[in-house]
């Protein structure tokens, strides 16, 4: 019979309740993998639905207005053109870890902070209820003083107008930087232009306010009070995405595309 008190029983006991709660961990790991995935993507549409005003307080059919409503896309971001792939699967901040999937950006590239980015993303085209494209949503990142924050930024068919922007996942300051959670700064974005008559990017954060007569004030919104670095962070995300090294070619297929069936 074993005796109880040496210590290789306790050992050997040890062993043996470590073996059988890390089968139990895995199993419940393995079993509860597809509702984890079913929530991330959950809570990705309500993202994309809350950024166009397709959210409904305590809505229960996220999945299916998403499913009417948005159409998933994913792009190559060097020509801006539509690829194959699955937009439901992809994960365009997994892959811009991926030196196969992804550019390495250098210190003057890469003003969001982000290091490198995908080769492709995912875009979401937001239609009404006849299958008219009436907005597309952008997903965008960069850094800010504390995080990388990761959010979406809306535009009007026109491709340049933004209809919102939201930022889902960030660790800034509450109450400085963390008010970019805040409704009534987010509104203010809506109608901006993000580019100028040359096609430049010039939507920025700006100090001391914006009224109507701020020079370009249809590109500008208020700074964080008290938070300058979150405040530069969102400038520079945003003009980053928005540039020739993000989303740039993708819009301007867009307008292209619509000035042609208007002219057609």
């Amino acid at each position: 019979m074993a005796d109880k008190d040496s210590k290789v029983y306790i050992i050997g006991v040890a062993i043996g309740l470590c073996l059988v709660c890390s089968i139990f961990v895995s199993a419940a790991a393995v079993m509860l993998k597809p509702q984890q995935q079913q929530n991330k993507l959950l809570d990705k549409q309500k993202n994309i639905l809350k950024v166009v005003d397709l959210l409904e307080p305590g809505a229960q059919n996220v999945a299916e207005v998403f499913n009417s409503r948005v159409e998933s896309k994913i792009i190559d971001l060097e020509s801006g053109e539509y690829v194959q792939g699955d937009p439901t699967t992809y994960d365009m901040y997994k892959a811009s870890k991926d030196p196969a999937q992804s550019i390495a950006l250098s210190g003057a590239e890469d003003i969001a902070g982000i290091g490198s980015k995908p080769k492709r993303a995912t875009v979401y085209l937001v239609k009404d209820e006849n299958g008219s494209v009436t907005k597309y949503v952008l997903p965008i990142n960069g850094y800010g003083l504390w995080s990388t924050l990761y959010g979406y930024l809306a535009l009007e068919a026109d491709a340049n107008t933004v209809a919102g922007i939201t930022f889902y996942q960030h660790a800034e300051t509450p109450g400085l930087g963390g008010e970019v959670d805040n409704p009534s700064w987010k509104e203010q974005w809506e109608g901006k232009h993000i580019y100028g008559s040359g096609g430049n990017v010039k939507m920025q954060l700006v100090k001391g306010g914006v009224g109507p007569s701020t020079p370009d004030a249809e590109h500008k919104v208020d700074a964080l009070a008290g938070a300058t670095l979150t405040s530069t962070g969102v400038t520079n995300l945003v003009q980053f995405w928005m540039s020739s090294q993000g989303y740039k070619p993708y819009l301007n297929n867009v307008a292209s595309a619509k000035n042609a069936a208007n002219n057609g």
